[in-house]
């Protein structure tokens, strides 16, 4: 593990001052608490997390994929796997249960998806979309134009 670090200052008596530098083996690094507190000021306690993980050996490359491409990935699981998934952890929990995934969700299983039902999707929140039966949907599909037939009325 490698930390190097320079100081920026307008003073003189800094304005000679060199780079500094540490060379650590990873077991060696893994006991400099001075370090780590060091790393988790300077870049957070996430990145010292991380450093941490990989000086151990743990790699955890799904954490570290962008969210798109998780998206996608877990589109394409069944339902019971995407609800286990989603007690993994905070990050796949909020995944599990986004919007995106489960407009893209709908948007594969389902043939068609009407202007109109969008807007009640987007409205509702797509999960719930999705775990609604049709005929609900329908009802619900209905309610929402007889509102907007009423509004228009009231506006003429």
């Amino acid at each position: 593990v490698i930390f190097r670090w320079w100081k920026i200052s307008l003073r003189n008596e800094f304005r000679e001052s060199r780079p500094g530098e540490i060379k650590e083996s990873q077991e060696d690094f893994l006991d400099d608490s001075s370090l780590h507190i060091q790393i988790a000021v300077v870049f957070g306690a996430k990145v010292l997390e991380h450093v941490l993980n990989l000086c151990r050996g743990n790699y955890d490359f799904l954490e570290r994929l962008p969210v798109p491409l998780l998206l996608y990935i877990i589109s394409f699981l069944e339902l019971e796997d995407i609800a286990r998934l989603s007690q993994v952890s905070r990050r796949f929990e909020m995944i599990s249960n986004s919007n995106a995934l489960w407009e893209n969700i709908v948007e594969n299983l389902r043939d068609t998806i009407t202007p109109e039902m969008k807007e009640l999707a987007q409205e509702m929140g797509w999960k719930q979309f999705f775990f609604t039966n049709r005929l609900q949907l329908q009802l619900q599909l209905r309610r929402r134009r007889q509102r907007q037939d009423a509004q228009n009325k009231n506006l003429t």
